[in-house]
């Protein structure tokens, strides 16, 4: 099976924020991306503040997090 772009910009490592998710290359986990966009920022408004994030990046956590989301609904599932 193919890596997808958002896979290659999503990554886990346990020496970076305890093996949470982040975008590659930095230390911003897409938790934090995920509650920022919850608490009302727009893309821009996250950019403003992460100027080492592109858009792809955070768009890629918020594809990592529906992939998670629907592969956990399946394993629920079965």
């Amino acid at each position: 099976m193919a890596v997808t772009e958002e896979q290659q910009r999503i990554v886990s490592d346990p020496e970076v924020m305890m093996g949470k998710p982040t975008v590659r290359g930095t230390r911003i986990t897409v938790e934090h991306i995920l509650r920022m966009s919850a608490a009302g920022l727009s893309v821009e408004d996250l950019l403003a503040e992460h100027p080492n994030l592109t858009k792809d990046d955070i768009l890629a956590a918020h594809a990592f997090a529906a992939d998670y989301l629907r592969d956990r609904g399946a394993d629920a599932a079965e």
